[in-house]
């Protein structure tokens, strides 16, 4: 082999191994941004809610103020957890979700403790492009000039007609 073709091979060889230094070196930028979001659920905590023997105050003590609470119907304090996950340039997506319900009878007891998770996620797909009304469909040139002569006509304040 020549020298001239052993440095071509070791410039191709330096430069497959600094291509892949810099891919290497990009890969975790890739990867997904992990976030806890709302209460952090701890399954020893919650197992030790006992219905009919813990009250409100001791469910605030042990698990700290409710995410929110039912404002109609039985007292039922929701604890909501969510784990999002986003790789970069998208939107966060939902890896793990939980809901704990604690309910409460009328002397502040607890009488049910209830989890549920993902499956009772509801995915709303608003629609982005216009708000869908009842009623005619007005164009451009209708909403510009559609109130031409409406001003002072009859019945109104000022108007022409049926004034007192």
């Amino acid at each position: 082999m020549t020298q001239a073709g052993a440095i071509r091979t070791n410039g191709r060889k330096a430069g497959l191994a600094l291509m892949l230094a810099g891919a290497a070196a990009l890969l975790p930028g890739c990867t997904a941004i992990r976030e806890s979001r709302g209460y952090i659920d701890d399954p020893l905590l919650t197992s030790t809610i006992q219905p009919g023997i813990d009250n409100q105050r001791s469910v605030e003590g042990t698990l700290g103020r409710p995410t929110f609470t039912s404002q109609f119907g039985t007292p039922t304090w929701y604890y909501v957890s969510s784990i999002t996950g986003q790789r970069p340039f998208s939107r966060p997506r939902i890896r793990e979700h939980g809901v704990l319900a604690v309910q409460f009878d009328a002397a502040g007891k607890v009488t049910e403790v209830r989890r549920s998770g993902v499956d009772k996620v509801v995915y709303l797909d608003p629609n982005g492009n216009k708000t869908p009304t009842l009623g005619r469909e007005r164009g451009f040139l209708e909403d510009l000039f559609g109130n031409i002569g409406q001003v002072g006509g009859g019945g109104l304040p000022g108007g022409g007609a049926g004034g007192p």
